[in-house]
């Protein structure tokens, strides 16, 4: 059905840009996938569908005829064209475009989707998958240039001259052939990977069974059997000394010696580098002291080390035998680079010809080589009487390179099956005696069906990091699979390639639950890898200090060879930036959906931060597990998104409708965290099916200040849920939360406790209104519990708040608000980072939520503003007596924690409590200032972008 199409205003203007793009390198809010997202603003182009603009589908057709391939919605080969002629905007032909242009750059790719800008006209989302990042941009870029030129032509814009570069551009980000090879038969396998840098270098797996490959060379390759292979006289004496057939061979750096090796050995002889490779500056069938000089040139020009090697000419096919793990997986002889006459072109207009096969590019971009006129190939065609303009008979072969190497432009026939079973033996045993994992053996005898101890022959070579296309593409012959030995190599079946990855998201309580996790399963012995908000810890070590919560760091614990379980803390930030930054999590935990953050990115309403939250939920494999607060109407709704099992885990008490829904739930055979209530206390309670498994008392938890502490109750059932799921025994879980306190050095900056004065500090993140409502009345309840423990009637209660810079007006009021109910004495304090409001803006802020609520009749009874975060605390000791409650919600938890430690300590001694300038050093967690991560900053740095309206159904693009 056509569309209805507006009015235009006027002529159509080629004003079609790109506003922002951004790159998920793992499932997002768009996409289960990897995804390039680009916020495009049509401009005068959004009253002209591609029905207004005569022409316009037909110039595209011829531009890029692969679009009618493309079936849209539609579902059908053509129907993105029959959009087209129907109508649609110049965001989603953009879309399409640059789909079809990775393709063309061998990057296969077929989902796409665009949508609106909500609330900005002509602005829309352009989401497409990629391959390759570098080139999914520039296929996005160079769409929205096509689309504009299609328009109006744009001077000096050639788009042919354009597709080529981008192809070029292509190609040299592309993995070669060998790489790509071993990727597929590790994707196939399910074995993540990591491109480590721009050219070949990749980790395959995760963490502890983490492998790497540069092209063919892997983790197990030794670096003295690539020394070994790479000094060709000393490979061929180690064979010779074996007993293996080795032409005679003599090392000379100079031309004398050169041609006094010659003399001596014998003509016929070869000449070529001691180092050299894909057969660069190798002479063959030499038969004078001339030949021999020249080559001297060619072979030293190509020599790293300046050492020439003269070895006996061998004459006979050239056989390539692949060995992998010391077993031959394929032979390809390779026919050297040539073209066959047909008594009417000349050799130049041949070879155009051959070099006119799709197959054929520039080095090893594809399956075979173009054929490269030079000088060397006219002193080969001189040798047979030929030049370039002659006129070869039908039917002659003509060569245009000695030897048979694929990147001089050569071809292969598989002869895996036809080789003798001496001359495999002798393959094998030549990679082993240099100690190859995997391994090239060049072979030169007359037929590697019969052996060549018999028939003459010898190993000319032994290769290390050998190139698999001529195995893997042969031009004559069947493709050899190898890729799968070399994987085995590295994965022998059975073997595990990923670790259990553990992800936790929510507003509120994300970082304890991350720690408690990761508390538990140190307790079993694994080296756990966490990112939080504090950084990336390693095996309880800090390794990076900084808001590590995003993909980046994520990535640095998979890539970090100790691993062997994952803890991922995953903020909003980060999956709206990049995505998650990794394929899949084992179990995804979502502790509460609560007003934070909202206003930042289109992220408006709860709704909408719940479908950001629940990527973590949908990275779930089938055999995994979504552990979810059943108390929580936004997280209860990610069920349905879960492919895997759900654990659900709920305060609620028994009989309630949550925990009729949870017990219906279990009796069905699912599995759910409880607390079963009691006379002595509340219960946490595993249950599985039918069975139900006592866990603890709440009130004996360390974290919980005696039950005080109902927000760690709830992170200690998220906690305790993730690992009965990941496969923790059931007494170690209880260990590990009976062990877990909240002290700075098991949880720095949640709930840390801090004797000063005879008065309680704490020390705690808190900084939205639904994190006060769990602090404040974990203050009421503390309050109560310790009042037969100090002689006041009425200890003050006093409160250090203050809220990010870019939370909205009315969420900073109510920060202020909340906490006026809780606190007798408010201090209002500022964060380092303004993040773009002016000084004092949002503590004023908060202090008039709090004054209005003291207008109300809340408990507080002062408000005071102090910006500086130590200024502040300082203020507060000073005025805080015996016995007080304080309670100190920080940025830098580290700087404040050192400098109450130091006042304790000079109270103990009798002095004068200091200042911060001598404060004492923490050995894991100093109190200078966290570094802001890449993440923070780019988090930072995204103001102003587009609004996103997370769906998550992946639409046919092609």
């Amino acid at each position: 059905m056509a569309i209805e199409v507006p009015t235009p205003t006027g002529p159509a203007r080629p004003d079609l840009r790109i506003l922002e793009t951004r790159i998920y390198r793992g499932p997002n809010v768009w996409s289960y996938s990897q995804a390039i997202h680009l916020v495009v603003d049509l401009g005068s182009l959004e009253e002209y569908p591609t029905v207004s603009l005569p022409g316009f589908t037909d110039r595209l057709l011829d531009a890029v005829p692969g679009l009618e391939r493309h079936t849209c919605s539609l579902g059908r080969r053509g129907g993105f064209i029959e959009r087209m002629r129907e109508g649609t905007w110049l965001g989603h032909v953009a879309e399409h475009v640059a789909l079809q242009l990775q393709t063309l750059a061998g990057h296969d790719q077929r989902r796409g989707k665009t949508r609106s800008v909500k609330g900005r006209p002509g602005h829309y989302n352009v989401i497409y998958g990629y391959t390759d990042e570098t080139v999914g941009v520039a296929a996005g870029q160079l769409s929205v240039r096509l689309m504009n030129h299609l328009v109006t032509p744009e001077e000096g814009f050639d788009f042919e001259t354009e597709l080529n570069a981008f192809l070029r551009q292509a190609d040299r980000v592309a993995f070669g052939p060998s790489t790509a090879a071993i990727l597929e038969e590790a994707a196939s396998r399910d074995i993540p990977f990591i491109r480590l840098n721009s050219a070949s270098l990749v980790q395959l797996g995760q963490g502890v069974h983490a492998q790497r490959i540069r092209a063919t060379m892997t983790s197990k390759t030794g670096a003295l059997a690539v020394d070994i292979a790479g000094d060709k006289d000393l490979t061929t004496k180690l064979l010779g000394s074996a007993g293996l057939p080795v032409p005679k061979q003599e090392a000379t750096r100079t031309l004398r010696g050169t041609l006094d090796a010659a003399r001596r050995i014998g003509y016929p002889v070869v000449v070529k580098p001691l180092d050299g490779n894909h057969g660069r500056g190798v002479c063959l069938n030499l038969t004078s002291d001339a030949e021999v000089e020249k080559a001297y040139d060619i072979a030293r020009s190509e020599s790293r080390r300046g050492t020439i090697i003269v070895e006996s000419f061998v004459t006979g096919r050239d056989y390539r035998c692949l060995i992998v793990g010391g077993k031959m997986q394929a032979i390809a002889e390779r026919v050297p680079a040539h073209v066959v006459g047909d008594g009417a072109h000349t050799v130049r207009e041949l070879v155009d010809i051959t070099n006119a096969d799709p197959r054929r590019g520039v080095g090893h971009e594809k399956v075979l080589t173009r054929i490269k006129v030079d000088a060397n190939a006219e002193d080969v065609l001189a040798g047979q009487g030929y030049t370039l303009d002659s006129v070869p008979a039908e039917g002659v072969t003509v060569k245009l390179a000695l030897t048979g190497n694929m990147s001089t432009g050569g071809i292969s026939i598989d002869r895996t099956f036809d080789a003798h079973p001496d001359n495999v033996e002798i393959a094998e045993e030549a990679a082993r005696i240099v100690g190859l994992d995997v391994a090239g053996i060049d072979f030169i005898c007359p037929d590697i069906t019969f052996p060549v101890r018999e028939t003459g022959g010898a190993i000319c070579e032994v290769n290390a990091a050998p190139g698999f296309r001529m195995h893997t593409h042969p031009t004559i012959g069947e493709p050899q699979f190898i890729a799968k030995p070399v994987v085995d190599l590295l994965f022998p079946p059975g073997s595990q390639s990923r670790v259990p990855i553990v992800a936790v998201t929510g507003t509120n309580g994300k970082t304890t639950t991350a720690r408690m996790i990761a508390h538990i399963f140190k307790g079993l012995g694994r080296k756990v890898g966490m990112t939080s908000t504090d950084g990336v810890v390693i095996d309880e070590r800090l390794v990076i200090k900084a808001d590590a919560s995003g993909p980046r760091s994520a990535r640095m614990v998979l890539q970090n060879p100790r691993v062997d379980f994952a803890v991922m803390e995953v903020a909003r930030g980060g999956i709206l930036r990049e995505g998650l930054g990794y394929d899949r999590n084992d179990i995804a935990v979502v502790t509460n959906i609560a007003p934070d953050h909202l206003g930042l990115k289109g992220i408006d309403t709860l709704r909408q931060l719940a479908d950001v939250k629940a990527v973590i939920v949908e990275a779930v494999p089938r055999d995994g597990f979504a552990v979810l607060n059943a108390d929580d109407p936004h997280v209860r709704n990610m069920r349905r998104r879960c492919s895997g099992g759900i654990v659900w885990f709920t305060m609620s008490e028994p009989g309630s409708e949550v925990r009729e829904f949870v017990d219906d739930y279990c009796r069905r055979g699912g599995r759910a965290v409880v607390l079963d209530p009691s006379d002595k206390g509340d219960m946490i309670v595993i249950k599985h099916g039918r069975r139900s498994m006592q866990l603890a008392w709440t009130h004996l938890l360390p974290s919980t200040f005696g039950g005080a502490a109902r927000f760690n109750v709830a992170n200690a059932l998220a906690a305790a849920g993730a690992a009965f799921a990941a496969g923790a025994p059931l007494h170690d879980i209880r260990q590990g939360l009976r062990t877990f306190a909240t002290s700075y050095y098991l949880s720095p900056g949640r709930l840390n406790l801090v004797q000063v004065d005879n008065a309680d500090v704490f020390i705690d993140y808190c900084h939205n209104a639904a994190g006060m409502k769990e602090l404040g009345a974990f203050v009421d309840r503390y309050s109560e519990q310790r009042k037969s423990q100090h002689e006041l009637a009425r200890p003050s209660r006093i409160g250090m708040i203050g809220a990010a810079g870019d939370r909205r007006d009315d969420d900073m009021r109510e920060l202020g608000a909340v906490a006026a109910r809780h606190f007798d004495v408010l201090v209002v304090r500022e964060d380092a980072r303004l993040r773009g409001r002016k000084p004092g803006e949002s503590a004023e802020l908060v202090a008039e939520g709090a004054r209005a609520a003291m207008a109300e009749g809340a408990r507080c009874r002062q408000v005071e503003i102090v910006l500086d975060e130590l200024v502040a605390m300082r203020h507060i000791m000073g005025r805080t007596n015996p016995g007080d409650l304080v309670v100190l919600c920080v940025d830098q938890h580290a700087s404040v924690l050192a400098e109450l430690e130091e006042r304790t300590q000079h109270a103990q001694a009798g002095s004068r409590a200091g200042a911060a300038g001598s404060a004492v050093s923490d050995p894991d967690l100093d109190p200078g200032t966290l570094t802001e991560s890449a993440e923070a900053e780019g988090d930072a740095m995204a103001a102003a972008t587009s609004e996103i309206q997370p769906e998550r159904s992946d639409d046919t693009a092609i």
